[in-house]
């Protein structure tokens, strides 16, 4: 299953990247929300190659996923790929130029069933894409609103 969504940041596109690079952030934000996350490689710098395991509960169980940072391209493209024992996900963010101070951010998201009760629950999501598509949208949409306020702080 693919989601997709694009949103225009007032903010250069090396200020968004920098926000979308700061690993530590999120890091800092998924624990609190009862997110385990564990480091499992050794860079010093962000780039490919940077790698966690996370633990999370998701429909009542406690799930685990590998996720490694595949590609990162400065100023224009990170993407993740995750692997747990019932899905393999890639998650890309794409940034485009629009001018100096405007930037377009693209996020999909695939998600791929490795088991046949993972196939059977990607099969009922389908049924409320749209709403699924909708609440994708609004979570991008607050990530850039939440980038433009720190863009504007930092000005």
């Amino acid at each position: 299953m693919k989601l997709s969504t694009r949103t225009d940041i007032s903010a250069p596109a090396g200020f968004v990247f920098e926000r979308l690079a700061d690993f530590g952030s999120f890091e800092r934000v998924a624990m609190r929300r009862g997110i385990t996350l564990k480091r499992l490689d050794t860079l010093s710098e962000p780039g490919a190659g940077m790698s966690w395991d996370i633990g999370f509960r998701f429909r009542g169980k406690q799930r685990q996923m590998i996720t490694d940072v595949k590609h990162f391209e400065v100023p224009e493209l990170i993407i993740y790929e995750g692997v747990s024992n019932s899905f393999e996900a890639v998650m890309d963010f794409d940034l485009t130029d629009l001018s100096k101070t405007r930037t377009r951010l693209q996020v999909g998201l695939d998600l791929r069933p490795r088991s046949l009760g993972a196939r059977l629950m990607i099969q009922s999501a389908k049924l409320g894409k749209g709403n699924l598509e909708r609440r994708f949208k609004e979570r991008i949409d607050q990530f850039a609103q939440d980038i433009e306020r720190q863009h504007e702080k930092s000005a």
